[in-house]
Protein backbone atom coordinates (compact mmCIF):
# COMPACT_ATOMS: atom_id res chain seq x y z
CA UNK A 1 0.00 0.00 0.00
CA UNK A 2 1.58 3.66 -0.78
CA UNK A 3 2.82 5.11 2.26
CA UNK A 4 0.97 8.51 1.91
CA UNK A 5 1.81 11.82 3.82
CA UNK A 6 -0.58 13.44 5.12
CA UNK A 7 -0.16 18.08 4.44
CA UNK A 8 -3.62 19.65 5.17
CA UNK A 9 -6.31 18.38 3.02
CA UNK A 10 -3.86 16.74 0.40
CA UNK A 11 -2.45 13.70 0.50
CA UNK A 12 1.42 13.51 -0.92
CA UNK A 13 3.36 10.12 -2.09
CA UNK A 14 6.88 9.38 -1.79
CA UNK A 15 8.14 9.22 -5.29
CA UNK A 16 9.65 5.92 -5.10
CA UNK A 17 6.06 4.77 -4.09
CA UNK A 18 4.61 6.35 -7.42
CA UNK A 19 7.28 4.60 -9.32
CA UNK A 20 6.69 1.50 -8.01
CA UNK A 21 2.82 1.58 -8.80
CA UNK A 22 3.18 2.69 -12.58
CA UNK A 23 4.45 0.41 -15.78
CA UNK A 24 6.30 2.93 -17.57
CA UNK A 25 5.85 3.15 -21.64
CA UNK A 26 8.45 2.64 -23.91
CA UNK A 27 8.49 4.61 -27.05
CA UNK A 28 9.31 3.94 -30.74
CA UNK A 29 12.51 5.82 -30.10
CA UNK A 30 13.27 3.90 -27.06
CA UNK A 31 12.37 6.60 -24.52
CA UNK A 32 10.30 4.92 -21.09
CA UNK A 33 7.59 7.27 -19.79
CA UNK A 34 4.92 7.03 -17.61
CA UNK A 35 2.18 9.46 -16.72
CA UNK A 36 0.18 9.65 -12.98
CA UNK A 37 -2.58 11.87 -11.23
CA UNK A 38 -4.40 14.36 -13.13
CA UNK A 39 -1.73 16.03 -15.16
CA UNK A 40 -4.46 17.30 -17.80
CA UNK A 41 -2.14 16.47 -20.62
CA UNK A 42 -3.95 14.47 -23.56
CA UNK A 43 -1.74 11.33 -23.66
CA UNK A 44 -1.86 11.99 -27.55
CA UNK A 45 0.16 15.12 -26.85
CA UNK A 46 2.64 13.24 -24.06
CA UNK A 47 3.43 10.63 -26.67
CA UNK A 48 4.09 13.15 -29.38
CA UNK A 49 6.25 14.94 -27.27
CA UNK A 50 8.51 11.87 -26.09
CA UNK A 51 8.77 10.56 -29.52
CA UNK A 52 10.02 13.35 -30.93
CA UNK A 53 13.58 12.69 -29.38
CA UNK A 54 15.88 11.76 -31.95
CA UNK A 55 16.58 7.76 -32.56
CA UNK A 56 20.40 8.77 -32.09
CA UNK A 57 20.15 10.90 -28.84
CA UNK A 58 17.28 8.37 -27.36
CA UNK A 59 20.03 5.69 -26.29
CA UNK A 60 21.73 8.23 -23.84
CA UNK A 61 18.59 8.40 -22.01
CA UNK A 62 18.60 4.36 -21.44
CA UNK A 63 19.07 4.89 -17.52
CA UNK A 64 15.96 7.04 -17.22
CA UNK A 65 12.51 7.10 -16.99
CA UNK A 66 10.28 10.08 -17.37
CA UNK A 67 7.45 10.73 -14.79
CA UNK A 68 4.46 13.31 -15.96
CA UNK A 69 3.04 14.06 -12.60
CA UNK A 70 0.76 16.46 -11.10
CA UNK A 71 3.44 18.60 -8.65
CA UNK A 72 6.91 17.41 -7.70
CA UNK A 73 8.18 18.71 -4.54
CA UNK A 74 11.22 18.41 -2.14
CA UNK A 75 11.31 16.94 1.24
CA UNK A 76 13.89 16.96 3.65
CA UNK A 77 12.87 14.29 6.00
CA UNK A 78 14.78 12.84 9.06
CA UNK A 79 13.86 8.99 7.95
CA UNK A 80 14.37 8.69 4.85
CA UNK A 81 12.87 5.93 2.34
CA UNK A 82 15.04 3.09 1.89
CA UNK A 83 13.74 3.01 -1.86
CA UNK A 84 15.33 6.16 -2.70
CA UNK A 85 19.46 6.03 -2.28
CA UNK A 86 20.59 9.10 -0.16
CA UNK A 87 21.18 12.94 -1.82
CA UNK A 88 22.15 16.42 -0.46
CA UNK A 89 18.73 17.22 -2.08
CA UNK A 90 16.20 15.16 0.03
CA UNK A 91 13.83 13.17 -0.92
CA UNK A 92 11.02 13.72 -3.27
CA UNK A 93 7.24 13.79 -3.07
CA UNK A 94 4.52 13.63 -5.25
CA UNK A 95 0.68 15.44 -5.05
CA UNK A 96 -2.06 13.37 -5.93
CA UNK A 97 -4.03 16.73 -5.95
CA UNK A 98 -2.84 20.28 -6.31
CA UNK A 99 -3.71 23.21 -3.67
CA UNK A 100 -2.39 26.81 -4.00
CA UNK A 101 0.27 25.94 -1.28
CA UNK A 102 1.36 23.27 -3.21
CA UNK A 103 1.73 24.79 -6.05
CA UNK A 104 4.13 27.48 -4.09
CA UNK A 105 6.52 24.61 -3.23
CA UNK A 106 6.49 22.38 -6.01
CA UNK A 107 9.56 22.42 -8.42
CA UNK A 108 9.76 22.43 -12.30
CA UNK A 109 11.22 18.47 -12.03
CA UNK A 110 13.32 15.91 -9.64
CA UNK A 111 15.85 13.62 -10.39
CA UNK A 112 15.91 10.80 -8.05
CA UNK A 113 17.92 7.56 -8.05
CA UNK A 114 15.23 4.92 -7.32
CA UNK A 115 16.43 1.32 -6.46
CA UNK A 116 14.20 -1.49 -8.49
CA UNK A 117 10.54 -1.14 -8.65
CA UNK A 118 8.03 -3.80 -9.39
CA UNK A 119 8.39 -3.22 -13.00
CA UNK A 120 11.39 -1.26 -13.35
CA UNK A 121 15.40 -1.74 -12.43
CA UNK A 122 17.38 0.44 -10.41
CA UNK A 123 17.46 3.61 -12.72
CA UNK A 124 17.14 7.56 -12.16
CA UNK A 125 13.81 8.95 -12.33
CA UNK A 126 13.06 12.40 -13.33
CA UNK A 127 9.84 13.50 -12.18
CA UNK A 128 8.28 16.37 -14.26
CA UNK A 129 5.57 18.77 -13.07
CA UNK A 130 3.17 18.80 -15.60
CA UNK A 131 0.33 21.14 -13.87
CA UNK A 132 2.94 23.32 -12.77
CA UNK A 133 3.60 24.10 -16.42
CA UNK A 134 0.59 24.55 -17.37
CA UNK A 135 0.79 24.11 -21.15
CA UNK A 136 1.84 21.83 -23.39
CA UNK A 137 5.08 24.13 -24.68
CA UNK A 138 6.32 24.82 -21.18
CA UNK A 139 6.21 20.73 -20.74
CA UNK A 140 7.63 20.07 -23.52
CA UNK A 141 10.25 22.26 -23.28
CA UNK A 142 11.30 21.33 -19.95
CA UNK A 143 10.76 17.58 -20.80
CA UNK A 144 13.65 18.63 -23.79
CA UNK A 145 15.89 20.62 -21.44
CA UNK A 146 16.27 17.59 -19.30
CA UNK A 147 16.91 15.45 -22.50
CA UNK A 148 19.34 18.21 -23.91
CA UNK A 149 21.54 18.13 -20.65
CA UNK A 150 21.36 14.40 -20.02
CA UNK A 151 22.64 14.11 -23.72
CA UNK A 152 25.58 16.47 -23.47
CA UNK A 153 26.82 15.06 -20.47
CA UNK A 154 27.08 11.26 -22.04
CA UNK A 155 27.96 12.16 -25.43
CA UNK A 156 30.17 15.33 -25.33
CA UNK A 157 30.00 18.59 -27.52
CA UNK A 158 30.26 17.39 -31.46
CA UNK A 159 33.46 19.38 -32.45
CA UNK A 160 31.55 20.80 -35.62
CA UNK A 161 29.21 22.41 -32.61
CA UNK A 162 32.28 23.47 -30.78
CA UNK A 163 33.87 25.31 -33.70
CA UNK A 164 29.76 26.87 -34.97
CA UNK A 165 29.26 28.00 -31.37
CA UNK A 166 32.68 29.78 -30.59
CA UNK A 167 33.27 31.14 -33.33
CA UNK A 168 29.90 33.23 -32.64
CA UNK A 169 30.66 34.12 -29.26
CA UNK A 170 33.99 35.51 -30.51
CA UNK A 171 32.54 37.53 -33.19
CA UNK A 172 29.98 38.97 -30.34
CA UNK A 173 27.05 37.61 -31.84
CA UNK A 174 24.09 39.25 -29.61
CA UNK A 175 22.42 37.39 -26.75
CA UNK A 176 22.31 33.85 -26.13
CA UNK A 177 20.21 30.46 -25.70
CA UNK A 178 19.70 30.25 -21.67
CA UNK A 179 21.27 32.54 -18.78
CA UNK A 180 24.08 29.49 -17.88
CA UNK A 181 25.19 30.16 -21.78
CA UNK A 182 24.96 33.84 -21.57
CA UNK A 183 26.97 33.79 -18.02
CA UNK A 184 29.64 30.82 -19.33
CA UNK A 185 30.32 32.96 -22.58
CA UNK A 186 30.91 36.49 -20.79
CA UNK A 187 33.37 34.74 -18.29
CA UNK A 188 34.81 33.32 -20.95
CA UNK A 189 35.38 36.02 -23.01
CA UNK A 190 36.09 38.39 -19.63
CA UNK A 191 40.36 37.75 -20.42
CA UNK A 192 39.78 39.66 -23.56
CA UNK A 193 37.78 42.41 -21.93
CA UNK A 194 40.53 42.82 -19.74
CA UNK A 195 43.44 43.28 -22.10
CA UNK A 196 41.46 44.50 -25.29
CA UNK A 197 43.39 42.25 -27.74
CA UNK A 198 41.80 39.74 -29.86
CA UNK A 199 44.68 37.36 -29.24
CA UNK A 200 43.81 36.18 -25.99
CA UNK A 201 43.26 33.05 -24.15
CA UNK A 202 39.89 32.63 -22.81
CA UNK A 203 38.99 31.03 -19.57
CA UNK A 204 38.91 27.56 -20.60
CA UNK A 205 36.92 26.18 -17.52
CA UNK A 206 34.24 28.96 -18.49
CA UNK A 207 34.44 28.02 -22.63
CA UNK A 208 33.69 24.39 -21.82
CA UNK A 209 30.80 25.37 -19.63
CA UNK A 210 29.75 27.73 -22.29
CA UNK A 211 29.52 25.22 -24.79
CA UNK A 212 28.20 22.28 -23.15
CA UNK A 213 25.06 24.50 -22.06
CA UNK A 214 24.93 25.96 -25.79
CA UNK A 215 24.49 22.44 -26.92
CA UNK A 216 22.30 21.31 -24.66
CA UNK A 217 19.88 24.27 -25.10
CA UNK A 218 20.46 23.71 -29.31
CA UNK A 219 19.22 19.62 -28.90
CA UNK A 220 16.19 21.00 -26.55
CA UNK A 221 15.25 23.97 -28.79
CA UNK A 222 15.35 21.75 -31.86
CA UNK A 223 13.24 18.98 -30.19
CA UNK A 224 10.45 21.38 -29.31
CA UNK A 225 10.54 22.84 -33.13
CA UNK A 226 10.14 19.01 -34.16
CA UNK A 227 7.10 18.65 -31.18
CA UNK A 228 5.30 21.65 -31.44
CA UNK A 229 4.74 25.09 -33.62
CA UNK A 230 6.35 27.93 -31.58
CA UNK A 231 7.40 31.37 -31.63
CA UNK A 232 10.88 31.83 -30.95
CA UNK A 233 10.21 35.00 -28.80
CA UNK A 234 8.39 32.80 -26.33
CA UNK A 235 11.72 31.94 -25.05
CA UNK A 236 12.46 35.50 -24.17
CA UNK A 237 13.74 35.82 -20.67
CA UNK A 238 14.37 38.91 -18.61
CA UNK A 239 18.03 38.14 -17.45
CA UNK A 240 19.81 37.80 -20.51
CA UNK A 241 18.64 38.46 -24.43
CA UNK A 242 17.97 35.95 -26.62
CA UNK A 243 20.21 34.83 -29.44
CA UNK A 244 20.44 36.14 -32.46
CA UNK A 245 17.65 34.30 -34.54
CA UNK A 246 20.01 33.90 -37.35
CA UNK A 247 22.80 32.80 -35.30
CA UNK A 248 20.50 30.14 -33.69
CA UNK A 249 19.27 28.70 -37.03
CA UNK A 250 22.60 28.01 -38.11
CA UNK A 251 22.89 26.09 -34.59
CA UNK A 252 19.84 23.99 -35.15
CA UNK A 253 20.69 23.07 -38.85
CA UNK A 254 23.74 21.44 -37.46
CA UNK A 255 22.18 19.92 -35.10
CA UNK A 256 19.69 18.77 -37.64
CA UNK A 257 22.50 17.24 -39.72
CA UNK A 258 23.38 15.53 -36.85
CA UNK A 259 20.55 13.76 -34.93
CA UNK A 260 17.86 13.75 -37.82
CA UNK A 261 14.43 13.73 -36.58
CA UNK A 262 12.49 10.74 -36.61
CA UNK A 263 9.77 9.32 -39.55
CA UNK A 264 6.83 11.38 -38.95
CA UNK A 265 8.92 14.19 -37.48
CA UNK A 266 10.15 17.49 -39.67
CA UNK A 267 12.37 19.95 -39.16
CA UNK A 268 12.31 23.29 -40.49
CA UNK A 269 12.94 27.35 -40.14
CA UNK A 270 10.86 29.98 -40.84
CA UNK A 271 11.34 33.99 -40.10
CA UNK A 272 8.71 35.55 -39.77
CA UNK A 273 7.96 38.38 -42.74
CA UNK A 274 7.40 41.63 -42.51
CA UNK A 275 3.82 43.35 -43.43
Amino acid sequence: MADSVQTGSSSLLHASDVAATLTPRTAPNGIRFAAYGDTRVADSDLQRIVQAVPALIAPALQGRIFYFVPLALPEMRRNPDPREEPSDSGHTLIASETTPELFDDAICHRNVQLLPTPHAPAHEGVFISARLLRDTFALAFEFFINVGHAFAEHAGIPDAFTTLAWSQALADVRGETSQDAFEARAAALAPRAESGSRDFQPDEKARLDFLEAAFADAVAIYQLSLAIDFDYAELREREYPLLAPAALADRLRLVAQLFPPNPGYDFSIRYRRRA
